[in-house]
């Protein structure tokens, strides 16, 4: 099949469901009303609380939300077909994503831009909110942890790869100081930042021979992780201006730029997909993920379908900014519509490979030459020309932002007078990805510090000011330790699916949680539009747990991850529960009367 084919299909469903459904949503579920007044009004304080344009808000939103999810996700799960993969992110995308991220942000604008936490203790209760504050933080770890797993197989002895992502930083820095102190320098630092990273990029070629710098940035595995984490340290401790923000800043750039190259690419290039529509694995037993498409594709394919991670942003700095009720549409839904065609992209990318060539990249030795002995026809075909022209060996380099980078190259060369520049085509991709993870990482980290300080602060109430140093260093390295040990000593295969069904467990806790404010704003029926993927989504995240667990982690003997898995779980049970009460206690009210900025005042009348 032609890849354009795929292109046309996503473009069109996402176009009509942002006129239909979405309308819908805002117009009779939500009844969104422009003449509200805002928290970002009512309580403007020109730091966090600032009215913000809706198409700025957007590009802040999808910056924030768009981390590697939509990109490892979709390649990973290219395993069973591409068929799959791409009705999961169509369908998820459009009635549960979409929806979750819209209802989500409408839900924290409701709640003066309060988190989720706040938002669970004032709609369901304080136990419930407390048990939710800390799920967040668990699953906030093996984000990161899977996140940076993805980021190491890219840069792990590949010194050109390495030495383009790391100048990233000084390049962040040097915008960041111009920006902080040159007023009306944005255009000056923009313009400043892209040229010296062209100039990098360029430059990398002949600087990383062996013979020249690339000794010094040949790094194996271990190495790479451990500066993942003092990186994520140093982002979380420093100044936002200095180096969080402006990187943030440059990479939506990078984001948006590389997706529309990649659409281009596609589109004049046509390529067909040549992994097959399903494939043998998807019974179980795949060699990138070992367990069947039902149910281990909804926990793969995470931000590209629907992602919990999105209501940590939704209910963040984003619900603080929006200027009018009615641009939660735009940015909610039209956001996260955005973050599924990337995914779509990043699926169209990878399945363009030779199916051989996308398994010898992504599989272990080991695991290949046992998919070879069962399977002759899934023998490499392409890798050795790609491994030439790059100069690289990209056998086993799991976690696929590799085989993303090679298939980006792939599609791209074959643009007239390109053959010649594939290796700086995967360089490209492989910094175009390493940022997305690497601004996940940062603002993860910084949030993740921020939600520790506020437990610690409860037993010892220095630790609850964000401005005292020590506070802030202790909390950074306690957290930044956590994710680091799992990144250290874990591999993507093991952690991934373990990041997915955490992250997938905190969107049908944000569902439900948000049915529960619908149900007591007295939507009826419409609380069906959450209720349904917030149901669903339980169901098949705790399917896939329960069989990762049992038929991995513990027969395995990896008694870390199983864990880390059964806490996930079992707080999520406690929160489900306090909502499907609280659900009861909901549907048995007859009258109910809310302010206007939906802190109930209830009128409780038996039936």
């Amino acid at each position: 099949m032609n890849a354009i084919t795929l292109v046309f299909a996503a473009l069109c469903i996402f176009a009509i469901s942002y006129r239909v459904y979405g309308i819908f949503l805002a117009n009779k579920v939500l009844r969104l009303d422009g003449s509200r007044a805002t928290p970002s009004v009512r309580f403007a304080d020109g730091h966090d609380y600032v009215k913000t344009n809706e198409y700025v808000l957007y590009g802040h939103h999808f910056a924030a939300i768009a981390a590697a999810g939509p990109l490892v996700g979709p390649v990973l799960a290219a395993q069973f077909g591409y068929l799959p993969g791409a009705l999961w992110i169509l369908i998820g995308c459009v009635l549960g994503g979409a929806v979750h991220d819209m209802v989500v942000l409408f839900a924290s604008v409701r709640h003066k831009g309060q988190s989720l936490a706040a938002i669970a203790t004032r709609e369901i209760g304080p136990v419930t909110g407390t048990v939710a504050g800390i799920a967040i933080l668990c699953i906030l770890i093996l984000t990161l942890a899977g996140l940076s797993l993805a980021c190491i197989s890219a840069m792990h002895n590949a010194p050109w790869s390495l030495f383009i992502v790391v100048i990233t930083m000084p390049i962040a820095m040097i915008m960041g100081l111009i920006m902080r102190y040159k007023q009306n320098s944005v255009l000056f630092a923009s313009l400043l930042g892209l040229v010296l990273l062209v100039v990098g990029i360029l430059s990398g070629h002949d600087l990383m021979q062996k013979d020249v710098l690339g000794w010094a940035f040949d790094w194996d595995r271990n190495t790479v992780a451990i500066a993942i984490a003092v990186y994520g340290f140093f982002a979380s401790v420093l100044p936002v201006w200095f180096l969080l923000v402006p990187r943030d800043y440059l990479s939506t750039y990078l984001k948006i730029g590389t997706i529309l190259m990649l659409t281009v690419g596609i589109i004049f290039v046509q390529p067909t997909i040549l992994m097959p529509t399903i494939t043998p694995f998807i019974n179980g037993g795949g060699p990138v993920i070992g367990g069947p498409v039902l149910p281990f594709i909804f926990i793969t394919i995470a931000c590209g379908a629907i992602s919990g991670f999105h209501a940590i942003i939704g209910t963040g700095t984003t619900p603080k900014m929006i200027g009018n009720e009615r641009d939660i549409l735009f940015v909610g839904y039209g956001a996260m519509l955005t973050e599924g065609f990337v995914a779509m992209m990043a699926l169209i990318a990878a399945c363009t490979l030779m199916p051989g060539d996308y398994f010898a990249i992504n599989a272990t030795p080991a695991k290949f030459d046992a998919l070879l002995a069962a399977h002759p026809s899934l023998h490499t075909v392409d890798l050795g020309f790609f491994e030439e022209k790059i100069g690289l060996n990209l056998h086993a380099r799991p976690g696929g932002a590799v085989s993303l980078a090679v298939g980006m190259a792939h599609i791209f060369h074959k643009i007239p007078y390109m053959d010649h520049l594939m290796a700086y085509w995967y360089n490209f991709a492989v910094m175009f990805e390493a940022v997305f993870i690497l601004t996940a990482i940062d603002s993860g980290t910084r949030v993740g510090r921020f939600f520790l300080q506020e437990m610690l602060g409860k037993v010892y109430a220095p630790f609850g000011d964000k401005s005292w140093t020590p506070g802030v260093i202790i909390t950074s390295l306690v957290f930044t330790s956590m994710w680091g040990y799992l990144v250290y000593t874990g591999n993507i295969s093991n952690i991934w699916p373990l990041f997915g069904m955490s992250n997938q467990l905190l969107a049908a806790c944000s569902l439900i949680v948000c049915t529960s404010m619908l149900l007591r704003m007295n939507r009826g029926k419409y609380c069906l539009m959450t209720a349904i993927p917030g149901v669903f989504m339980t169901a098949v995240t705790f399917w896939a747990g329960y069989l990762q667990l049992t038929t991995d982690y513990i027969p395995n003997g990896k008694y870390l991850l199983a864990s880390l898995a059964c806490l996930v779980m079992v707080l999520m049970v406690f929160v489900i529960v306090g909502t499907f009460r609280r659900w009861s206690e909901l549907m048995g009210i007859k009258t109910l009367v809310t302010d206007s900025y939906g802190e109930s005042v209830r009128a409780l009348v038996e039936e």
